[in-house]
């Protein structure tokens, strides 16, 4: 059963965590006096609340969460309800040691923190699944239950007994005997071979961290051990509440808005109905202009949307400030419904913070809150959200679409990500996400819808790919990869592709075949350039920088772009376009500033440039679709703190300011329109 995100208006609210107030019945009345005020419709409860749910073991009390349930509903309200698993309490902790995580040094953790349980704990999962199964028998048949949230951020790894052992079993099953483990992780280096499974560990300071396989399957193990405890999760809640979609906040990093890489999310995303994230940009930081940062935002939004190709959710954000960030900054004015309307405008149906009411102690009481400790009705916190709040009831309609259909992808491995981070090769920072970033770049600036794929992923809907760094491509891709090509797609491939296989050895001999027959080409040799070295290249009769990464290349039967201008490798190619059955490969031998790649894209991408009833004179607007087959709206942003100009063609109804707008209009300082337009 296909369980989607139900409800007809967009979700606004977020974390609350009522028990922390349970002794003050004041603080609760005017939490919910100010809901209303705010516009608030969404409460996400229980995430770390298990004490108060299971004070003892086996005597449950739900009584204050029904209290919950009663008052949202009273104000037609929505409720997530969270799992508790994210943090434990101190009985089970203390009875069952073993539910606590065991680091890579061998070092049992205490009781406290959070995600400080053990993934493989049979006794963990148990508990795990009792809680779930009383909180979907209990609060089931809620008419304000939309959505489940399991857990919190998953994270982290576990090195005990439990969990090696777990790891031996995973390797027994995918390669049967330690002839074919000794094999693929190239145990007669250094004289690592083994002949007992007992022999094997995971990666540790106190005995192995060099060996690239061992590390590579280790992050699929933890994958694996993750989606299995998932699924111990959630399956009651799909047995008890069918219609109920399951969804748990995923990460990215800050400030590079990088997706977490603890374990492969692509896959993760199978085991969910929905995607929600933990959106967390340094808004108004000092080293990139709100315009970067924004274009970064909007490339890990389109990440997760792309993991089930469909709408999702912001679970949570900060109204002002985010405390562990290094430097504690306040979103400035109108910052809060910019970034807002770009996460509705990028898919997610909804916005929702962290945290409703700021706790008054402990680590978390200076992140940023919609209600804060002192005034707060008269906090600019309080206000902007209550803006965005009216913005989004002003919106409603816009719950029935999806983001605009993309006709270009990037491709992204983990496994790939996880093999070249960790290759003792090229360079310490290998810059793999900036990369992307530097790709997305040129899409971004022209408004082309773009999505993310997995390599198992289906590529016959787009008409480019683009591929950079891929350092690890199993056989079963190269085949795909070379078969999208053949039979009419482009794809762009860089410096850094197709060097392991999936296993994390070598490709020996030669470039994989499907590779040169795609890029007409074989990459010879890496030359690794120091930060103030480069090269240069001469594409369409201007000279470009190439920096980093240079690779020299042989057998060059494709059309030369451009060539290397200096060094041992002067006036060999350095760009290669190449006809490969009905579709073409780019191969891009160097590492080269942005300004190469806008010229490069220029020249392939023309036909993928959207048409808008709106035109823009300045790359501070982006210019975002949701779609169905009756409306489209169009979301036009300034991601600057300086007014901007942009050219309505004929009459476009503005539906946050509810008036026609026609000719030139003046885009305020981080200002916002969204145009509805009827009909396709």
């Amino acid at each position: 059963m296909k369980r989607i995100l139900n409800t007809n208006e967009f979700l606004h609210g977020g974390d609350y965590n009522p028990e922390q107030w349970w002794d003050e019945p004041d603080v609760i009345n005017q939490d919910f006096a100010l809901f209303k005020q705010v516009k608030i419709n969404t409460v996400t409860v229980g995430i770390f609340s298990w004490a108060k749910l299971e004070p003892e073991e086996g005597k449950y009390d739900f009584s204050w969460l029904d209290e919950i349930f009663d008052r949202i509903e009273e104000m037609n309200g929505h409720v997530v309800l969270a799992t508790p698993s994210g943090a434990r309490p101190a009985w089970l902790a203390q009875k069952y040691p073993e539910v606590l995580r065991t680091d890579n040094l061998g070092n049992k953790r205490g009781f406290g923190g959070r995600h400080n349980h053990c993934l493989t704990s049979p006794i963990y999962r148990e508990k795990v699944r009792e809680i779930n199964t009383k909180l979907a028998e209990h609060f089931g048949q809620r008419k304000s239950l939309v959505l489940w949230h399991i857990s919190n951020e998953y994270s982290g790894e576990c090195y005990c007994e439990l969990c090696k052992n777990a790891f031996r079993d995973w390797l027994k099953n995918k390669y049967g005997n330690l002839d074919n483990l000794n094999h693929a992780w190239w145990n007669t280096f250094w004289s690592h071979t083994y002949n007992d499974w007992s022999q094997v560990n995971p990666p540790s300071p106190l005995s192995e961290m060099g060996n690239k396989g061992m590390n590579l399957d280790w992050k699929r193990f933890i994958t694996d051990q993750t989606i299995s405890f998932i699924d111990n999760e959630t399956a009651p809640l799909k047995k008890i509440t069918p219609n109920i979609p399951v969804t748990t906040n995923m990460m990215a990093g800050n400030p590079l808005m990088d997706p977490f890489a603890g374990f492969d999310y692509q896959k993760v995303a199978k085991h969910l109905d929905f995607i929600s994230w933990d959106s967390y940009p340094a808004w108004g930081n000092d080293n990139q202009t709100t315009a970067e940062l924004g274009r970064n935002v909007g490339l890990i939004h389109d990440f997760f949307r792309s993991l089930k190709h469909q709408n999702f959710l912001v679970m949570e954000n900060t109204p002002s400030r985010v405390n562990w960030h290094s430097v504690d900054r306040t979103k400035r004015p109108g910052m809060h419904e910019l970034a807002s309307l770009q996460d509705v405008a990028r898919g997610s149906q909804g916005v929702l913070y962290f945290q409703l009411r700021a706790s008054r102690g402990s680590s978390e009481m200076f992140h940023g809150a919609v209600i804060e400790h002192l005034h707060p009705e008269q906090t600019r916190a309080f206000k902007d959200v209550t803006t965005v709040g009216k913005d989004l009831e002003n919106i409603r309609p816009i719950i029935n679409t999806n983001y605009a259909k993309a006709r270009v992808a990037i491709v992204f491995s983990y496994d790939s990500y996880w093999a070249l981070q960790d290759a003792e090769s090229y360079s310490k920072d290998k810059k793999i996400w900036q990369t992307i970033q530097k790709h997305y770049r040129y899409f971004y600036k022209h408004d082309i819808p773009v999505d993310f794929v997995s390599v198992e992923d289906d590529f016959s809907n787009y008409d480019l790919l683009i591929d950079p760094m891929h350092f690890l491509m199993s056989k079963a891709y190269l085949k795909k990869l070379a078969s999208y090509v053949k039979n009419g797609g482009r794809v762009v491939g860089t410096y850094i592709s197709g060097v392991v296989d999936e296993n994390d050895l070598a490709y020996m001999n030669e470039w994989p075949k499907e590779l040169q027959d795609i890029y007409g080409v074989e990459p010879l040799e890496t030359d690794v350039l120091y930060p103030g070295q480069s090269n240069t290249l001469n594409f369409d009769g201007h000279e470009y920088k190439a920096h980093d990464y240079c690779e020299t290349l042989i057998n060059c039967r494709g059309k030369v772009l451009a060539k290397y201008a200096s060094d041992f490798y002067q006036d060999t190619p350095a760009v290669v376009e190449h006809e490969y059955g009905a579709g073409k490969g780019y191969y891009l031998a160097c590492r080269t500033d942005y300004d190469f790649l806008e010229k490069f894209y220029e020249k392939i991408t023309a036909n993928l440039i959207p048409e808008f009833p709106v035109k823009k004179f300045s790359s501070n607007i982006s210019i975002q679709v949701r779609e169905n087959k009756d409306q489209k709206y169009y979301f036009v942003q300034n991601f600057s703190d300086k007014s901007e100009q942009i050219k309505v063609d004929g009459e476009l109804e503005d539906l946050l300011e509810k008036k026609i707008d026609r000719g030139e209009v003046v885009l305020n300082p981080f200002g916002s329109k969204i145009y509805y337009k009827k009909g396709n």
